[in-house]
Order: C-alpha cells, then structure tokens, then sequence
C-alpha cells in the first residue's frame, strides 16, 4: 500500500510520529480543557438559577390574552358572599371556644389591666357567687413624655448670711443642653441597629405624633449618643485584643465617599468573635487589606479561626497562633459541585455529615469529654476523608478547573487547619458562630443602604458590636442601652467594664 513516506528516511519517520503524538496529546489537552470550561460554566449557570428566587417582571406585565378581572358583585353573589361570611364567623367562633386549655401562661413581671364586665339587667334581687377570668396578650404603643426637671431654689431667710443660694442639681444628660432624654436616645439607636428601622423612618413616627423634630437633628442625636460609648468601646478593642480563641470575618458595608459626588465607598467590618466568653467586635476599615487586621491581631496568641481567605492564612502563621479553617466553608465547596460530580461531592459531603454527627452527640459534655469523643469518633472519619481526597486528585478525570477538583483542592490545601479543631474541646469545628453576628448588619444594608462617612461607620461598629453581645447574653438592647448611658457620664474609669452587656443586671 502506497502511504506517500516511503521516501523518508527512518529518522524522519520518527520525527514524524513523535511530532503526530505531540499533536494528539495537544489535542486531548485543549478537549480537556474546554471540557472542563464548560463544565464549570454549567455549574455557574445552575448556581445562578438557585439564586435567581425572584419572579420574572414579564410573567406581570400587560396580556391581551389575559381575562380581565371582575370588579363587581351581582345581587345574587354578593348576598351568597354574606351567608359564606356570616358561616365562617359562627365557625370561628366555635373553633375559639373549644380551644385547648393547656396554652402556655402569660408572663408575670408585665403590669395587669383588668376590666369588669357585670351581667346585663336588673342585679339588685341577685347576689355575686364567683368570676370567670380570661386573660389576653395586648399592646400599647409606646408613648413620648416631656421630662419636666423643676430644681427649687433656696435663700438664707438672714440676709446678712454668708450662705449663698441653694438649687437642686440637675442629673448629668446624654446630650448636654439638648431635648432628648436617654429613653428616647436608646429607642431611636434600638430601632435603627436592632430592628433595622432607618431614621427617615423614624421621623415619619415624630410627624405622626405632630412633634417635629428636623433630620439633621436627629441624626446629631445618634452622633453624640455614639460618642459617650466610645471608651466602653475601647475597653472592648483591648479586651479582644488580649483573648485566646478568636473567630474572625469580615463583611461589606456602603459608605458615602466626600470626595466623589454621589458615589459610595465599600468599606469592611472585620469583626472578631469569642466563643468561649460570647463576645463580639466590629471594627470597621476602609478596606479588605491585611492592615486592618494585622493591626488588632498584632502580637495575638491562641487560636485563629477564619475562612480561606489569603490574610487569615497569613495571620495564622504568626508565631503562637493555631490556625482553625471552617468545615462549613468546606462543605459549601461540594455542594455546590454536586452538578459537576454528583458521586464524589455526595461522597464528600457523607463524610462531613459524620463529623457533624459527633459534634451533635457531643452537646452537653464537659471540654474534656468532647476532646474525647472527637479523637474517637471524628479523627477516624478525617482519616480516611484524607486518604480519598488524595485518591480523587490523583485521578486524571477529575479536572482541576473543575468544581468538584476546587472543592477537592480547596480542603486538601487547609487539611491542617480543619483538623486542628481536634486540639480542644472548647473548639468549633465551624465558623457560623461570627457569621450568625454578622447577619443583622446584612439586614441593615437592605434598610438603610449606606453609612454616612467613615466616621459614622466607625461608630456604628460600636453598636453592631455591644447588640450583638446583648444578643448573645440575652439581654434586652433597649434595656442596657438605657442604662449606659445613663451611667457612663459618671462612672469612674476603672469600673467601666461594668458596663459591659454581659454584666448588666435588668431590674424587670
């Protein structure tokens, strides 16, 4: 058979085979890789469709095949609409006087309002022979008062006395010289950080109780507020500073950025959580650089636990420090490539599921016990866990690009650090603890959209920060709020931490 190289010498055959497996190997190459491309385009586009929860406009938009709606009732239909209501409010009614007895009872420490209620008709003839008592849950809408401070004034009756004149003196204020009292301040700050309720909001409140009170007011209210919890604030930069097991996190808020008009700067809370004594630090920077947190975690000794995200790898090298990843992040990975791989992301996420398993059973026992129970149930799991993450990269059909060889890379490189939870018992083997903290800022960003400066950022770090202990604690924000205020105008420096909300008292 007539191939056409029967011309070529042995060497150029060679050249030629070699330089056609080249190409084949080229070829295979650029196929994986496309593959691989498209295959992580797929899984995009899948992540994307889950996020996409809300309704598309067109399905509401105008349709001429649309049936119109029908705006009025006939006789006829509007007298069967009133039997149907009339049948449903007898039902009701039945349903409500059969409940059950056993509901939960209502709390004791809130004040009673009774009302009587005495039969119809002549009594005179009848005398009283007991009471049924039905107990209801109601609300009053809080009230604005005027705190009226009157301080009498006193002479010497002599008027050759050397005394002078004599007046009450009056209580050390929030706002020097200004209208609102600490109630007021506290319920204007609980609003805006606690129930996300934006000052514009709140204004709208005032002009419905016809006291008018101008924004930029009120927003020096917030500013002053902020300002007397400063030290307290700093006593807590220290405090967290100085702590042995820190979680730590970051997250985006807008800022208004002076410089460019109508712009927005995106600014960072790194916030640092401790599990152990339930503490919680915002502290806002500029931007996602490692200064920041190199500055608060400088010279800081215990256990660092973080995502993956490159300086928190490099803090955790420091010495002294004991770097923990997040299980939780790593679970994330592959789920999200279980469109990629469905059976090594299930595989994954099994073994997962059983270290998770341990921690649940684990609830309730002593650090020590805990410790244990890890080394006998979880270490095993980790164990082979690793054995097979190693198999799966070593496999050519796992595609590095792809999600399932991310997600497979993504534990592989932070192996040590996700085992290190195993150190202690008073460990987590997750992060959610500070991303949990970190939601009601999240919440924020939907209401009020923006901070007004990096100084007001700064400053509403110190509420994130002291509501989201109260959170922790179980305290009520408003409550301690209140009281800090109050108290921190006269308080000696020395007994400030008293202040904290881990230490506050209610008096309810």
């Amino acid at each position: 058979m007539n191939t056409g190289l029967e011309h070529l010498s042995k060497e150029e055959l060679i050249t030629l085979v070699m330089e056609r497996e080249r190409s084949i190997e080229e070829r295979d190459r650029v196929i994986r890789e496309k593959e691989a491309y498209e295959s992580q385009l797929l899984s995009l586009i899948d992540k994307f469709k889950r996020m996409a929860f809300a309704q598309k406009r067109e399905r509401f938009e105008g349709n001429k095949d649309q049936m119109a709606l029908p705006f009025g009732t006939d006789a006829a239909g509007q007298q069967e609409q009133k039997e149907v209501f009339e049948q449903k409010i007898e039902y009701t009614r039945r349903k409500q006087a059969s409940a059950h007895p056993g509901r939960v009872a209502l709390p004791e420490h809130l004040p009673v309002e009774e009302v009587e209620i005495r039969p119809e008709g002549d009594l005179s003839g009848m005398v009283c022979i007991g009471k049924e008592v039905t107990e209801e849950l109601d609300y009053i809408p809080g009230r604005y008062i005027i705190k009226r401070y009157v301080r009498y004034k006193y002479a010497p009756k002599d008027k050759n006395s050397d005394s002078g004149v004599l007046i009450g003196n009056l209580p050390e204020r929030v706002i020097d010289k200004g209208i609102p009292g600490a109630g007021l301040l506290a319920s204007i700050l609980t609003d805006k950080y606690v129930d996300h309720l934006p000052l514009y909001r709140q204004l709208q409140r005032f002009k419905r109780e016809n006291i008018k009170i101008a924004a930029s007011t009120i927003d020096g209210w917030v500013r002053q507020s902020l300002e007397r919890l400063e030290p307290l604030y700093d006593c807590l930069l220290e405090d967290t500073k100085a702590m042995g097991y820190l979680q730590a996190d970051e997250t985006t808020i807008k800022v208004m950025d002076g410089t460019k008009k109508g712009a927005c700067h995106l600014g960072y809370y790194w916030v640092y959580h401790n599990p152990l004594e339930k503490t919680v630090l915002f502290d806002y920077q500029p931007t996602r650089g490692a200064t920041g947190a190199e500055n608060l975690l400088k010279g800081f000794k215990g256990y660092l636990q973080t995502d993956g995200y490159a300086t928190y790898k490099k803090l955790g090298r420091q010495e002294g420090v004991t770097h923990l990843a997040c299980w939780a992040h790593a679970r994330r990975e592959f789920f999200d490539a279980r469109t990629n791989d469905r059976k090594r992301a299930e595989k994954a996420l099994e073994f997962i599921q059983k270290l998770y398993a341990v921690e649940s059973g684990a609830k309730g026992l002593t650090p020590d016990e805990i410790k244990r129970s890890r080394l006998d149930n979880s270490l095993p799991v980790i164990n082979k866990m690793s054995e097979w993450i190693k198999e799966q990269l070593q496999d050519q059909r796992v595609l590095p690009g792809s999600p399932i060889g991310k997600a497979l890379r993504y534990s592989a490189e932070r192996w040590d650090e996700l085992s290190n939870y195993l150190y202690d018992g008073r460990l987590e083997i997750d992060n959610n603890l500070v991303e949990n903290a970190i939601r009601p800022v999240a919440l924020g960003r939907k209401n009020y959209l923006f901070a007004g400066s990096h100084k007001a950022a700064r400053r509403a770090a110190m509420l994130y920060s002291f509501f989201a202990i109260c959170k922790k604690h179980g305290v009520n924000p408003y409550e301690w709020l209140k009281h800090t205020l109050i108290s921190i105008m006269n308080i000696n420096h020395k007994n400030i931490k008293s202040l904290y909300p881990q230490n506050f008292k209610s008096n309810t």
